[in-house]
C-alpha cells in the first residue's frame, strides 16, 4: 500500500426534497383539504476516524463525494425519504483543513471520532402546513434547501510517541529496524526513505511508537531535497531522537543543519525535548570516537549518547533516555509483562 499524507477532496451534501401540493380526493368527501407531505432531508457528508488505516491513499482515486438528495413529498401526507449520508473514513491523526490549506477545521486524534463536514438541506414543507382558517386550500409548498458544496484538504500526521531526525544516511532506518519489528528499506545512498515509517519499540518492559521520516538537508524549508513536508509527522511526538553520523566529515555542522531546519519550520518542533545520539560508532576506533564526540559536544544541547544501530552498542541506553521523556500514560506494557504466571484450569 502506498503512503499518502495529503489529499484534496470535493464534497457536497444532499439537497432537501421539495414539499408536495396535493389535496385529499376520496369518494363521498367533498372538501378533503390539503394533504401534501414534506420533502425528505438531504444526506450529510461525515468524516469518521477508523482503526486499521495509516494512509490517505483511498482519496487519490476518488476525490468527489456527494451525499444523496432527499425525496420529494407526496400526497396523503407522506413525507419523502431522507437522503443517505456519505462517510469519509480516515486514519487516526488526520487534520481537516479548509480550502486555503491553512485553516484547521478539526484535528481527529481518536478512533470513533465523527465530524459533519457538510450538513444536508432540510426538506420543504408541503401545502398541509399552510392551511389556515382563511386559506382552506393553499396551493403553496416550499422547495427543499440546497446542499452545501465545499472543498477541503485531508492532512495526515502520524500518531507517534518519539520521532527520528537526521540527515540522509544518518542511520535512522537502521535504528528503527534494530529496535522494532519495522522493516524499512535500508541502502547506502541518500533518501532511501521516501515516506514515514512507524515501529513499536520496547525497553525495560515498556513500549512506545517511534516514527522515522525521510532525511532533511540544508534548505529543506525552501523545498530542497524532499523538503520539510514530512516534519508534520513528528509534531505530535513527545520527544525527538536526533541521530548524527559519526563517520561524517563534520558532525557538528550536520547537527546544526538539522537544528536550523527545525527552527525555520517553526511551530513547536524546535522546542520539543531532544535526545542527541552519535551513530555509527562501530566504524570508528577509540581515538576517532573521542574526536567526534568532542566536536559534537561543543554545539549540542544536553547530554550526548554514543550508539551503533548495526552492532547494537549503546542502543539500550538511548532507548531508556527516549523513554524517560515520554509520559507514563502514553507508554504501553509489553506482552511479556502482561502474562499472568498463575496457572488456572
Amino acid at each position: 500500500m502506498k503512503f499518502l499524507d495529503l489529499a484534496k477532496v470535493h464534497i457536497r451534501s444532499g439537497s432537501g426534497g421539495g414539499g408536495a401540493i396535493s389535496f385529499r380526493r376520496e369518494k363521498y368527501i367533498e372538501f378533503g383539504g390539503p394533504d401534501g407531505g414534506d420533502g425528505g432531508r438531504g444526506g450529510d457528508v461525515v468524516v469518521e476516524v477508523v482503526d486499521g488505516l495509516n494512509t490517505l491513499i483511498d482519496f487519490r482515486y476518488q476525490q468527489h463525494f456527494f451525499a444523496k438528495n432527499g425525496q420529494q413529498g407526496m400526497g396523503k401526507q407522506r413525507t419523502g425519504a431522507d437522503g443517505d449520508d456519505i462517510v469519509l473514513r480516515v486514519p487516526v491523526g488526520t487534520e481537516i483543513l479548509d480550502e486555503d490549506e491553512e485553516t484547521v477545521i478539526a484535528d481527529l486524534t481518536e478512533v470513533g471520532q465523527r465530524l459533519v463536514l457538510a450538513r444536508g438541506g432540510n426538506g420543504g414543507w408541503g401545502n398541509l402546513h399552510f392551511k389556515s382558517s382563511t386559506n382552506q386550500a393553499p396551493r403553496r409548498a416550499n422547495p427543499g434547501q440546497p446542499g452545501v458544496e465545499r472543498t477541503v484538504w485531508l492532512r495526515l500526521k502520524l500518531i507517534a510517541d518519539a520521532g527520528l531526525l537526521g540527515l540522509p544516511n544518518a542511520g535512522k532506518s537502521t535504528f528503527l529496524a534494530a529496535t522494532s519489528n519495522a522493516r524499512p528499506k535500508i541502502a547506502d545512498y541518500p533518501f532511501t526513505t521516501l515516506h514515514p515509517n512507524l515501529g513499536v519499540v520496547g525497553v525495560d518492559g515498556a513500549e512506545f511508537v517511534m516514527a522515522d521520516i525521510p532525511g532533511l538537508i540544508a534548505g529543506a524549508h525552501e523545498g530542497r531535497g524532499i523538503g520539510d513536508r514530512f516534519l508534520g509527522h513528528v509534531e505530535r511526538c513527545s520527544v525527538l531522537l536526533h541521530l548524527v553520523d559519526a563517520t561524517a566529515e563534520d558532525p557538528a555542522a550536520d547537527y546544526r543543519t538539522i537544528i536550523d531546519e527545525l527552527e525555520a519550520y517553526g511551530g513547536v518542533l524546535a522546542e520539543k525535548p531532544r535526545i542527541t545520539a552519535l551513530n555509527k560508532i562501530d566504524a570508528l576506533d577509540e581515538e576517532e570516537r573521542a574526536a567526534a564526540k568532542k566536536s559534537l559536544e561543543a554545539v549540542a544541547d544536553g547530554p550526548l549518547w554514543l550508539m551503533s544501530g548495526v552492532s547494537g552498542e549503546g542502543l539500550t541506553e538511548v532507548l531508556r533516555a527516549v523513554r524517560a521523556e515520554i509520559s507514563d500514560d502514553k507508554l504501553r506494557r509489553s506482552d511479556a509483562n502482561d502474562k499472568d504466571d498463575t496457572w488456572q484450569p
